[in-house]
């Protein structure tokens, strides 16, 4: 009988990545993520980089062990030094080419997930704050566009270039500086004819360059990538089409000002 009510815990959620669950509990865990979405997104992205962490370097559990890394020569050859730098060498390289590949990239990928949706999560926020605002959504009004780019550029450490979006019928409110993860970040908001609102979200960001990447909600949802060591999130109503056009527009006229690159 399968156990599809146990709640599913860490550990076999890493198993189940590395392969290593019984078939009657892995199918209860298969069962489990189909209906949490999330959790299945996650591990699949596990899944996806242990296989290529095995692709690239599984082959090499195939070849002969050298003279030098045999056991025998480890225990009783060399000076002490040498003997335990080649043996927890060989140990870091059999747990990434074998069951614990699940857990190595789970690290990884939290490391670099965790640091990025922090700064969407803030952007995200910040848009939800200030999207409300009637009187004051900004520090510097749209019509102080030169001020506000020369203000913002200075205080972030480098060149910002303010989109037009007025093809897409969307007027430029205006900006703000905010606290950013490294560091300041430049907010900039835009307002459509029907008082729909976008917000371009700005700052450092260690984490590794990115494509355009997307994270939705039931009222609100963002496109955020990362180019240079800068983070861009581009906030706005849940509607993926219209939000994807806008942000997409402001990918392309940040690459072709050539902020991204300076």
């Amino acid at each position: 009988m399968i156990d599809r009510e146990r709640p599913v815990s860490e550990d076999e959620l890493n198993a189940y990545v590395d392969g290593e669950l019984p078939a009657d509990r892995r199918e209860a865990v298969a069962a489990w993520l189909a209906d949490h979405p999330d959790a299945a997104a996650t591990v699949a992205a596990y899944t996806a980089q242990a296989e290529s962490i095995r692709a690239r370097f599984g082959a090499v559990a195939e070849e002969p062990v050298p003279e030098r890394l045999t056991l025998d020569h480890l225990l009783h050859g060399g000076n002490s030094s040498r003997r335990w730098t080649a043996m927890a060498a060989a140990a870091v390289i059999a747990f990434a080419i074998g069951g614990g590949a699940g857990w190595f990239v789970r690290g990884a990928a939290s490391a670099n997930a965790s640091g990025l949706d922090s700064v969407t999560a803030d952007a995200l926020d910040a848009y939800k704050l200030y999207v409300v605002e009637v009187r004051h959504p900004v520090e510097v009004p749209g019509s102080e566009r030169a001020h506000m780019t020369q203000w913002l550029s200075k205080r972030l450490g480098y060149a910002q270039h303010i989109p037009n979006l007025e093809s897409l019928g969307l007027k430029l409110v205006g900006g703000r500086l905010l606290p950013g993860p490294t560091g300041a970040a430049a907010f900039y908001m835009y307002e459509g004819a029907s008082g729909e609102r976008y917000t371009i979200y700005c700052a450092k960001a260690g984490a590794p360059e990115t494509a355009l990447r997307y994270k939705g909600g039931e009222r609100y949802s963002a496109f955020y990538w990362v180019d240079d060591q800068r983070a861009y999130v581009v906030s706005g109503p849940a509607e993926r089409d219209r939000l994807e056009k806008v942000a997409k527009s402001i990918y392309e006229q940040v690459d072709k000002s050539g902020t991204r690159k300076s």
